[in-house]
């Protein structure tokens, strides 16, 4: 069995492999796997075309709305499940004590070289505070975790009700009495705009909102508009568009702090992303589960899914 990898020192993190696989680094018409690694990215479809019995496509990211559109019919796409956990949910507490804490608005007294104290007065700590977190799956969790031993509460919501997730209908009940709500939906036809201005009407007065999902799931128009009025506050590591232009009013906008779309990034994560990928292939050489399987609408795909 031939995977497609990029040859770089990393491969070695996939190891052991299982027996009769082949790691090669360039296309060839008898390779069943590819690794989409950084390196593979720049013409997904001109790829595809150079692997005429590609059966697995093992994606880097956590997210593959970029991805599906060029998956051949009847390939299985699996996610980087549980790679970015640690550091999207390590994100996602940073931006939150540094909103609470007030730190952007600190920083900006640091420029002018201003000693002033009384920009504390009525900040709260997480202690108590109710954290919804929209799109409750793996990094969810990890966020909630982290939050625990601060005494937040949290409430996970997924679009089907399981295990500690609430159904999405619950929304109009949660978000008046959320102090932080948390977005890591993928992009999908259901979730683009899912955000919109009667999302952010029916959150509380000042409370924050938390991006760290895909950009097009909120509507930045909305977004703008309750920002600008001072209903809330956010803080981004995704916008629409990507990259945001240098133009665009929501980098002049109160209440805000955005990153670009760096929260996955740490030093270790494609370390992860090779070892993830590694389980992988033993699992599919095993005839075992995948994790991360996306394109669940194939049969292909409902006969390897976990």
């Amino acid at each position: 069995m031939k995977i497609l990898v990029p040859d770089v020192p990393l491969r070695r993190e996939m190891e052991p492999l299982a027996d009769g696989v082949e790691l090669v680094s360039e296309p060839a018409p008898d390779v069943e796997v590819v690794l989409l690694a950084p390196e593979l990215w720049h013409d997904l479809p001109g790829l595809f075309r150079q692997l005429p019995r590609l059966r697995l496509i093992q994606s880097f990211s956590a997210g593959v709305d970029s991805i599906l559109p060029a998956v051949p019919p009847g390939v299985v796409l699996c996610n980087a499940h549980g790679v970015h956990d640690i550091s999207v949910a390590e994100w996602v507490v940073a931006a939150i004590l540094a909103m609470q804490r007030r730190l952007p608005e600190f920083v900006d007294l640091q420029h002018r070289a201003e000693w002033k104290r009384d920009l504390a007065d009525g900040v709260g700590d997480l202690e108590g505070q109710c954290v919804v977190v929209v799109g409750y799956g793996s990094i969810g969790r990890a966020v909630a975790a982290r939050l625990a031993p601060f005494g937040a509460r949290v409430v996970g919501v997924a679009r089907h009700p399981r295990e500690g997730a609430q159904s999405t209908v619950a929304l109009p009940r949660l978000l008046p009495d959320a102090d932080i709500v948390v977005n890591l939906l993928p992009l999908t036809s259901q979730t683009e705009k899912f955000m919109d201005r009667a999302f952010f009407a029916q959150m509380k007065p000042g409370s924050l909102l938390v991006n760290a999902g895909r950009g097009p799931t909120v509507d930045i128009e909305a977004l703008l508009d309750a920002l600008t009025a001072g209903r809330i506050r956010a803080a981004l590591d995704v916008t629409d568009p990507e990259p945001l232009p240098a133009d665009h009013p929501l980098w002049r906008a109160p209440n805000v702090l955005i990153t670009p779309h760096i929260a996955g990034t740490v030093a270790k994560w494609e370390e992860r992303a090779y070892r993830f990928a590694g389980e992988q292939i033993r699992r599919y050489a095993a005839g075992q589960p995948l994790l991360g399987v996306q394109t669940g609408n194939t049969p292909a795909a409902r006969g390897l899914a976990n």
